[in-house]
């Protein structure tokens, strides 16, 4: 099935192609060697898919495009405070090659070529005759490749680059730059020379959208400070003289060049590059204008109307009732769980976890202030934000005031996640992580359990007679089974049943508690005395599940041999043995069902 991201993206570049409106550059002569013809359309998400319309794979020059990136490398190099004393952030309402400065000699912003002069000068002064193989590196490294250049609109655009030396020359007289004019200016002029495609700029765009992480190639380029930044000025700034109207249409931070192409990043959503060399009066793409201003309408994109609902960010809700973990209870566990339920809270969380979502989830929390036990369970939440991370503390603290205690669960140590709840674990006593979401509520529940009636399943010997499974057997049958079985001991930790073995088998848990858990670790239940594990043995041949040891166990093991010769010698006792089993599936099928039902409502 085509992806329908992909055909909109289709229909876009045949709508638009046949547009002839505007014209190539040619203030730059090798600029006019283009194409107009081309147009090629590429968006890349999140995830690092690519996709691609059209001629999405033509080298062509980055020009202006380059002064986001360049400045966002400015930030990161030098720190916003050098480089905001002599740049300013406000939009200039010219043409993007205007010799104009503030009223305090500065640049406006870095999107025009005043700014973007300025910054490469800035990275002179530090780097010196390294500063372009650092700007064409960082380039690289936002597209994942190794970006070429042009050397012959390099050489074009220094031979007539008059008007660019005129406003470096101006920056000089104010010292705004302080390095030889002429080393910053063919830094610039090399810069604006780099060759990309419109795969690349939909990559380079989606790093910004993705706060600096190039999502194809999974490397940090630049920081989330410097990023946030960028996307400021590109958004009020990026599009030159045409960027309230930018602002108003499309609402997406963006950044044009002369050779034809069009950035556009959304923050967390998406990086869309667009190349088509015919400009309109305001020297941006026109075809590229149109696939983004259809783009923002069609699927609702702006910046500041996110689509996203973060309502959605909880996708359960609910409190422990000792049917919540998968261990088996004695009644009297299960009553004191009952009885206590409201003292266990789980949030089952979904999405990267923003200030915002975060903000909800404490909003969630705060109606019920019952619970001495909150799980927030993170399985399927990839980050979490500055933002919400500094919220995240301020949740914490207000818990360990109240003696609460948090427990996270759903992601182990290599996680991005696990750095924020190492750090809250390190702030207060009551932060706890388990990897399962289903060891991190056993916990809570153990705590319960031992808070208001201590533990007595530990020690504790079961009868024959207790087995659910040998129920309605008279005393001299159930003599006869234990007779035919044979006591087996197992240590702590001790595997008693291995996934794929031959089932011969059926065990009686007489003393201790054991966990079944498929072959990856995920528990499926733990036992304790009283019940029978094994007995899937009477059903099928080969074992589905492994079986651990949690505490020293005994158990009577009844070989499936021992057992066909009880079946001979009492069959209608056998049938009901069948019969009790069906009973048990039954109701594991019942508690599986309330489990889903607890997930469908959310």
């Amino acid at each position: 099935m085509p992806s329908p991201l992909n055909e909109f993206l289709e229909q876009c570049h045949a709508s638009f192609h046949g547009d002839d409106s505007g014209a190539v550059a040619d203030y730059i002569p090798e600029l006019t060697k283009a194409d107009p013809a081309h147009f090629g359309i590429s968006l890349a998400t999140m995830d690092g898919h690519v996709y691609e319309v059209g001629d999405s794979a033509v080298p062509f020059t980055i020009q202006s495009i380059s002064k986001a990136f360049v400045f966002a490398l400015a930030l990161e190099r030098l720190g916003h405070d050098r480089v905001e004393k002599v740049i300013g952030v406000e939009p200039s309402g010219e043409a993007f090659n205007s010799i104009r400065l503030t009223h305090d000699n500065r640049p406006f912003n870095p999107m025009v070529n005043a700014g973007a002069i300025a910054c490469s000068g800035l990275i002179h002064e530090v780097e010196r005759d390294g500063a372009f193989e650092l700007i064409h590196e960082t380039l690289s490294r936002f597209a994942g490749r190794r970006l070429d250049i042009d050397d012959a609109v390099y050489l074009s655009e220094r031979a007539t680059g008059d008007r660019n030396r005129a406003i470096a020359w101006l920056l000089h007289n104010y010292d705004v730059l302080k390095c030889d004019v002429d080393s910053a200016l063919d830094v610039y002029f090399r810069q604006c020379a780099i060759l990309v495609t419109a795969r690349d700029l939909a990559v380079m765009a989606a790093t910004l959208a993705n706060g600096g992480r190039n999502p194809v190639t999974e490397a940090q380029i630049i920081s989330p400070y410097a990023v946030a930044r960028t996307l400021s000025v590109m958004t009020s700034s990026g599009m030159y003289d045409y960027a309230g109207e930018w602002v108003y249409r499309v609402g997406i931070p963006a950044k044009s060049g002369v050779g034809g192409g069009i950035i556009a990043s959304l923050p967390a959503q998406l990086g869309l590059g667009t190349f088509s060399p015919r400009l309109d009066d305001h020297g941006n793409s026109a075809r590229g204008l149109k696939v983004c201003e259809a783009l923002s309408a069609h699927f609702g994109l702006h910046v500041l109307n996110r689509s996203d609902d973060i309502r959605t960010c909880v996708i359960a809700d609910y409190n422990a009732t000792g049917l919540s973990s998968r261990r088996n209870r004695m009644v009297s566990e299960l009553k004191v769980l009952e009885e206590r339920s409201g003292e266990i809270r789980i949030l089952e969380l979904v999405g990267a976890l923003s200030f915002a979502t975060m903000d909800f989830v404490s909003r969630r929390l705060a109606q019920d202030d019952g619970a001495k036990f909150v799980v927030i369970d993170l399985r399927r939440t990839p980050s979490i934000s500055l933002g919400a991370g500094l919220l995240a503390d301020r949740i914490i603290e207000s818990f360990t005031r109240k003696s609460v205690i948090v427990i996270f669960s759903g992601f182990d140590k290599s996680s991005p996640l696990w750095p924020s709840v190492a750090a809250w674990a390190e702030k207060s006593p009551n932060v706890r992580h388990f990897q399962l979401l289903d060891d991190a509520i056993e916990w809570a529940e153990d705590q319960v359990v031992f808070r208001y009636s201590g533990f007595d399943h530990h020690g504790s010997t079961s009868h024959l007679s207790e087995q659910a499974l040998l129920a309605g057997l008279t005393s001299a049958e159930l003599d006869e089974i234990a007779a035919l079985g044979r006591e087996r001991s197992f240590k702590a930790g001790e595997r008693i049943i291995r996934a794929a073995d031959k089932a011969d088998a059926l065990f009686f848990l007489q003393k201790g508690v054991v966990s079944i858990k498929l072959s990856g670790g995920a528990r499926l239940a733990s036992l304790i005395p009283g019940m029978v594990f094994g007995e899937m043995s009477l059903l099928e041949s080969e074992r589905s599940a492994d079986v651990w040891a949690d505490t020293t166990v005994h158990c009577l093991e009844l070989p499936l041999t021992a057992y066909g010769q009880f079946r001979s010698a009492h069959p209608r006792s056998a049938e009901r043995i069948m019969a009790n089993l069906a009973k048990l599936l039954a109701g594991r099928l019942v508690l599986a069902n309330s489990k889903v039902e607890v997930l469908s409502n959310y």
